[in-house]
């Protein structure tokens, strides 16, 4: 039985503290305040110069390993991929601009069954459709799914239900990391049936169909480890993780520039802008107003944190870090890229 207090306040100060003392003694359970609205472009973050950052540290780059991202075309929702334990529990989660203001991050609705690999989504140009790799099964089918793109389409403000591309696209080997044109031609990385290999293979879109994929010709494809294509809107340059001579960490960012006779060009190592000793670095994309160069790397400086001294606290805060020594998602000024281009002489 609980007694019923009654108290006679009087506009005193006396009163007043008392009310104070009250509100002090509130329920440990209570919410804490809530953390600081994000409004403006890009989730509100500090806009890059010529040197790399880590994106939105600690809201998206959390410590959990992060990259591959997709934005819409008004870049009003933000896409990226999230995994834990070498790409276990991999899935992508999201964030959108509501009433100006960014929401919590979240995994979206069709990728939350822990079973399947979710990863690297791309939203088409048009804003109609996200792609992205899927491990599940395609439905009526027993077997377990390999590598496939699969595709929703948009709905009101949301998206659709999940579907395979199928062929001429998917096969029974591994197909992943698509990029799409203005026109509709999807890029996307195949790994033949019973190999490790990697190459970049190219499908045209005819009045809605896709065309048998095509493996794109030298200079790219000389090795079997090109993978991980971005390719430009315009189609005018195509970067590609892959490895040469020159590489700076293992496996590099490379950048082929499209010609006027529509062959790619010699591959660029793309430089210690994107790329560093700390490799690898394999997961890149350009915003849609091509004003930013989102990548994925490890450490820029090829090493973690190292705290001086180590306990319980600080194990902890190091694991939920940014600087932990899994990957994040870095932006930079992308004009730099333009200077890449090789300069024709008259």
């Amino acid at each position: 039985m609980i007694k019923r207090l009654t108290v006679k306040f009087y506009p005193t100060l006396l009163g007043l503290f008392v009310l104070l003392l009250l509100a002090s003694c509130a329920s440990p359970t209570e919410a804490p305040p809530a953390a600081p609205s994000l409004t403006g472009p890009y989730l509100g973050q500090p806009l890059p110069g010529s040197e790399a950052q880590i994106f939105a540290p600690e809201l998206i780059s959390t410590g959990l390993s992060t990259r591959d991202v997709a934005m819409t075309p008004d870049g009003s929702e933000f896409y990226f991929g999230v995994s834990m334990g070498n790409f276990h529990y991999a899935t992508i989660a999201f964030t959108k601009r509501v009433g100006g203001v960014w929401s919590p991050p979240e995994v979206v609705d069709f990728c939350r069954d822990a079973r399947y690999v979710n990863a690297e989504p791309h939203i088409t140009p048009d804003g109609k459709r996200l792609l992205f790799l899927s491990t599940r099964p395609i439905p009526g089918q027993d077997e377990k799914g390999n590598q496939d793109i699969w595709a929703v389409d948009r709905v009101d403000d949301g998206w659709g239900e999940p579907y395979n591309l199928g062929a001429p696209i998917n096969t029974k080997g591994g197909e992943f990391f698509p990029s799409v044109t203005n026109d509709g031609t999807l890029y996307f990385t195949r790994s033949p049936e019973g190999t490790r290999e990697n190459y970049i293979f190219r499908s045209r879109r005819v009045d809605g169909v896709y065309q048998e994929p095509e493996k794109l010709p030298a200079p790219l494809n000389t090795s079997p480890l090109h993978f991980n294509a971005f390719v430009a809107p315009d189609e005018s340059y195509l970067i590609v993780p892959t490895t040469r001579e020159d590489t700076l960490g293992g496996i590099d960012y490379y950048i082929f520039f499209r010609g006027d006779d529509g062959k790619f060009g010699e591959a660029i190592n793309m430089g210690p802008t994107v790329n560093s000793a700390a490799g690898p670095e394999w997961s890149p994309y350009v915003s849609r107003d091509g004003k930013y160069f989102f990548f994925m790397a490890r450490a820029r400086d090829g090493k973690p944190a190292e705290p001086a001294l180590l306990d319980w606290k600080t194990l902890l805060e190091l694991q939920r870090s940014s600087k932990n020594g899994d990957s994040n998602i870095y932006w930079v000024d992308a004009s730099f890229i333009e200077k890449l281009r090789p300069h024709v002489e008259d």
